[in-house]
């Protein structure tokens, strides 16, 4: 597990538009990177929504959205809600891995593996500054504009 003054992950992923988006474009600013487990699902759409909703109160805050999701899923998804900033593709689990979000999941007695709802704000460094695991879908805007005001003093 990734903890704060850990380097955060490298990655390129493809977003909504089938363009590569590197964590090291976003070098200099701080960005909230969040797994969610699929698009469209109705705790996703309650994360992505209310991330959406806070993007005036977090300034220069980039945010990125990663599932497994193919590119084509995660458009139509921010087409519905207007959501406004990138979600990338991680089809092969690479980067939840590397992030220690791929994890062993339980359903109604199955066990299968899938992304363990999570967020990180890594710094202007490339630093992980913050590191919510487990996170739920309600909590994750609340947080970040907490950290960054709390960061802002």
């Amino acid at each position: 597990m990734l903890k704060p003054g850990d380097k955060a992950p490298a990655f390129a992923l493809s977003n909504q538009s089938g363009d590569k988006l590197r964590l090291s474009g976003l070098k200099g600013h701080k960005v909230l990177v969040y797994f969610y487990p699929k698009a469209d699902t109705p705790g996703c759409t309650a994360q992505a929504c209310g991330l959406r909703d806070v993007l005036s109160d977090v300034g220069h805050t980039a945010i990125v959205g990663i599932s497994p999701d193919p590119p084509s899923r995660q458009r139509k998804f921010d087409e519905k809600y207007g959501l406004g900033f990138p979600l990338l593709s991680d089809e092969d689990h690479a980067v939840a891995e590397a992030y220690g979000v791929w994890a062993e999941k339980s359903m109604y007695g199955r066990k299968y593996m899938g992304i363990k709802r999570s967020a990180f704000l890594v710094d202007e460094k490339g630093r992980i500054a913050e590191a919510w695991y487990g996170i739920s879908p309600k909590d994750t805007a609340t947080r970040l504009v907490a950290s960054l005001h709390e960061r802002a003093r």
